[in-house]
């Protein structure tokens, strides 16, 4: 049985595909609570047998200056106390990590806990390979109140939180006020319909500028959905059981394409193509006047706006107003998962870490940093938090939008096994679309189609 899982591990990690969290930099901050809350948490755990603290293996993703602060943390923690030591170790992308988990796997050579992307937990939970956080929930009785409820619920399948998230996004609408101001709309009241973003576009592409760009990103398109209320997969978005029908081709996502098209057809919207990183350089020369981007690159967006003009923040669009009251968004970014073949002590040791994690001078530590959300409620109480959002009022859009949504399987986020392949297909429908290879319908049903079929070569895999 064992082998038969890893070989099925070994198979479906074939099936990931390169994509990267969204990440922003950040200046350092002092944090003198985060020692504290370290010691704190690691108490409680008893040092190996020999004497030796016990050793903790996380492998992750974060890159450059995220990486930098990730190597803080886990030094703060392991300065903090002397049971437990966590040795952060950078793996690649989400990607490569898993594959080279995958190779890990049943050699005793892997890590204790792993850092995944968010559209990885369907495959991670098939993959047998883990200790639900769940387990460890229980075990003492952890009050997950502290913690936000529309970032949990990301990760909770069946009533079980399987893995502790880490670093969280949603998308938001970002505009040039000095742009908004020149074509003589209204600076503080931004478009938050698909109409509006349409009748501002016009306005806005004149003298050099254009309207807005918006990256051909799946992701984008899964937020646009979950606006709206509309699922991408069938049984409750692959919640109320395993999805075995993709649901791009369904009126929702066709008139969100259509209406993307016709403003690109105009002229009012630029079709930059799929690297998020050309829209956010356009929107910094003032090239582009509106652009949907990630909340954990606020930071490095109105810095790069700094001296030319001033940025703003709006909510996610919807169709029309009367989709006000549905939908939500539905977070980004990544969570930690427990590797059930390590001892029960070294498992026990990185959730005294992960309980660090969650700490809320940890997680004001971590926002202030690099630009994702706190997972803990607290937080936004830390004096850093406070100043923080003072100099970056912006970010009050974002903390708005993700409380002002409602947990539903729409905004709890679709799960699939096959979801880096999905997104990848998603994304091609969208550039024929906008190209004029195929009509949106046309297009997305195709999508929906090979996205179905992979999503049934997957779940028939896992029977086995």
């Amino acid at each position: 049985m064992k082998s038969s899982r890893k070989w099925m591990f070994a198979c479906l990690c074939m099936l990931m595909v390169v994509l990267t969290a969204c990440g922003g930099g950040g200046n350092q901050s002092t944090a003198s609570g985060v020692a504290e809350a370290a010691s704190n948490n690691a108490s409680s755990t008893e040092p190996a047998a020999s004497g030796e603290p016990v050793k903790v293996i996380w492998w992750h993703a974060m890159s450059g200056e995220l990486g930098t602060v990730v190597d803080e943390l886990v030094k703060k923690f392991n300065d903090s106390q002397d049971d437990v030591q966590v040795e952060a170790v950078f793996q690649g992308t989400y990607d490569e990590s898993l594959n080279k988990l995958k190779t890990a796997m049943g050699s005793g050579t892997g890590p204790t806990m792993i850092q995944t992307y968010e559209i990885g937990s369907r495959f991670m939970i098939d993959s047998g390979a883990i200790t639900p956080m769940q387990q460890f929930i229980d075990k003492e009785s952890y009050d997950v109140s502290h913690l936000e409820e529309n970032i949990l619920g990301y990760y909770t399948f069946d009533d079980r939180l399987y893995s502790m998230p880490f670093n969280t996004s949603n998308p938001i609408l970002y505009y040039n006020k000095d742009a908004f101001k020149a074509a003589g709309l209204d600076l503080e009241n931004p478009p938050t319909t698909y109409a509006e973003i349409e009748a501002a576009a016009k306005k806005l592409t004149k003298d050099g500028v254009t309207g807005g760009s918006f990256a051909i990103y799946g992701w984008f398109m899964e937020q646009l959905l979950a606006n709206q209320g509309a699922e991408l997969l069938n049984n409750s978005n692959g919640r109320a059981g395993l999805a075995d029908q993709a649901q791009l081709g369904a009126p929702a996502a066709v008139n969100t394409l259509e209406w993307w098209k016709k403003m690109v057809d105009d002229g009012t919207m630029l079709n930059l193509g799929r690297k998020t990183d050309d829209t956010k350089k356009a929107f910094a020369a003032g090239q582009i006047a509106m652009t949907l981007d990630s909340t954990a690159s606020l930071r490095g967006i109105v810095q790069a706006a700094e001296g030319k003009f001033e940025v703003g923040t709006a909510p996610l669009p919807k169709p029309s107003e009367a989709d006000a009251d549905k939908g939500g968004v539905v977070v980004g970014g990544a969570s930690l998962w427990m590797m059930n073949d390590r001892p029960e002590a070294e498992q026990q040791a990185a959730w005294q870490f992960i309980k660090f994690l969650a700490e809320p001078s940890t997680q004001a530590f971590w926002h202030v940093n690099t630009g994702y959300f706190p997972i803990t409620k607290e937080a936004y109480n830390e004096d850093i938090v406070k100043e923080n959002l003072e100099k970056y009022p912006q970010f009050q859009t974002a903390i708005d939008q993700l409380h002002g949504t409602e947990l539903t399987p729409a905004t709890q986020g679709a799960v699939m096994g096959v979801f880096p392949e999905a997104r990848q297909l998603t994304e091609t429908a969208i550039e024929e679309a906008l190209t004029g290879a195929a009509s949106p319908q046309d297009a997305l049903d195709r999508a929906s189609a090979e996205i179905t079929q992979k999503i049934q070569e997957y779940n028939s895999t896992v029977a086995q």
